[in-house]
């Protein structure tokens, strides 16, 4: 009878190990809401569609470009994040691992509501940029990685279509400038450091209305 008890403990102990490590693989949108709507919604809305342009919007971007952001925000085993901002960082201190997962599932689960272009001009110019490169500078082309309508390549290159021209602007002056430098293979930093900041402008103009 003891070793009947004793072999049905062990049975239960490794089918909730189990179920306890499925749940903890696998992302939770409603779990995100919750966390988000506590530690995210005052900068990026409940939504993820931000009202502010310094802020990005979150809602419709890929869940592995959301959920590296968040890891890259946060400082681990002693070492400094590898996305330094200081607003993020404390953001993202108390988020555990599973909290991070569930939070970007939630905002990939969501409807962008895009932003839009404001100067023909430079959205024109912008156009050229992102499908063509720039040749005589060794720009390449945005739509090689972030795809013809910007929408990226999911596990690989995030959506930039319809973010804040102001934010994408910033983020691109920041690869340039080697002060964000998660890029992997540096391959950010080697397309900005040659464009200008008008060239920045530009795509940055472009992709804010990009559909």
């Amino acid at each position: 009878m003891i070793r009947l008890l004793a072999s049905v403990a062990s049975a239960a102990a490794l089918w909730s190990g189990t179920v306890a490590a499925q749940d903890a693989a696998k992302p939770d949108p409603a779990k995100g809401k919750n966390i988000a709507s506590q530690v995210c919604a005052a900068c990026h809305a409940a939504d993820g569609n931000s009202a502010a342009a310094a802020n990005p919007k979150l809602a419709g971007q890929g869940y592995d470009y959301l959920h590296k952001q968040l890891v890259n925000f946060q400082a681990q085993g002693g070492k400094k994040a590898e996305r330094d901002n200081a607003v993020m960082a404390g953001m993202t201190a108390n988020l555990s691992p599973a909290d991070m997962k569930n939070i970007a599932a939630y905002y990939a689960s969501q409807k962008l509501i895009p932003a839009s272009a404001k100067d023909k001009e430079l959205a024109s110019l912008g156009q050229k940029i992102y499908r063509g490169g720039n040749a005589a500078s060794g720009v390449a082309a945005c739509a090689g990685c972030h795809g013809p309508t910007g929408m990226g390549i999911p596990s690989q290159y995030p959506r930039i279509s319809g973010q804040f021209a102001e934010y994408v602007e910033l983020q691109l002056k920041a690869f340039r400038a080697g002060t964000r430098a998660n890029d992997p293979n540096g391959m950010m930093r080697g397309v900005a450091v040659r464009m200008s900041d008008r060239e920045i402008q530009a795509v940055a103009e472009y992709v804010a209305g990009l559909r």
